[in-house]
């Protein structure tokens, strides 16, 4: 199995939560984990995972925050299962928030400015209703400093067959407690194959 590990906002290759499942998948000749840097406009970095999705067979994603959106929309469009950690749902008004008309266009990166034609693009690109949701996990956590954990239990529960939404008390947005929950995320992919 390919497993596309698709970093957050601000996030790298090198996030903690990267290294943690590329050390566990390690041990298994038959995972390979693949994470690229994605720290570029939006629509590069769809067409980067775009690209790494039709390459690749036996795919499967894991997307933090803005991955978790990058991912919610490759599912719609490949019917791949993905784990969702901390999915952010609208990242056009998240940063719009963030940033505010003073701060954009906003230097994310050497190679990267955040303008708002990325925001309208971002918002113009998100499904509006969950795809193929069967095949999604969602792994929340209600201490999540950074999103409203309840946007992504609305937006990934309204669908029938429902995503799988598992929620937790406490927590933060970098969910500290990944790596003890990659086993069930990889059981997770191995059902969603049969």
């Amino acid at each position: 199995m390919n497993i596309i590990y698709i970093h957050g906002f601000q996030s790298s290759p090198k996030s903690i939560k990267a290294q943690q499942l590329q050390q566990y998948c390690a041990q298994d000749d038959e995972l390979t984990v693949h994470v690229p840097d994605l720290n570029m406009p939006p629509e590069q970095a769809l067409q980067v995972l775009q690209d790494l999705v039709l390459n690749y067979p036996d795919v499967a994603l894991i997307g933090s925050s803005l991955g978790g959106f990058y991912a919610t929309q490759l599912v719609a469009r490949h019917a791949l299962p993905a784990v969702l950690i901390n999915p952010a749902m609208r990242p056009w008004q998240l940063f719009r928030d963030l940033f505010g008309q003073q701060q954009l266009p906003y230097q994310v990166h050497p190679e990267w400015i955040l303008d708002e034609a990325q925001l309208d693009y971002l918002e113009q690109i998100a499904v509006p209703n969950v795809q193929q949701a069967d095949k999604v996990l969602v792994l929340l956590q209600q201490g999540d400093d950074v999103l409203d954990y309840r946007e992504a239990e609305r937006y990934y529960a309204s669908q029938q067959p429902r995503a799988w939404v598992m929620t937790e008390a406490h927590g933060n947005h970098a969910m500290d407690d990944f790596a003890a929950k990659i086993p069930m995320i990889l059981q997770f992919f191995s059902s969603s194959r049969l």
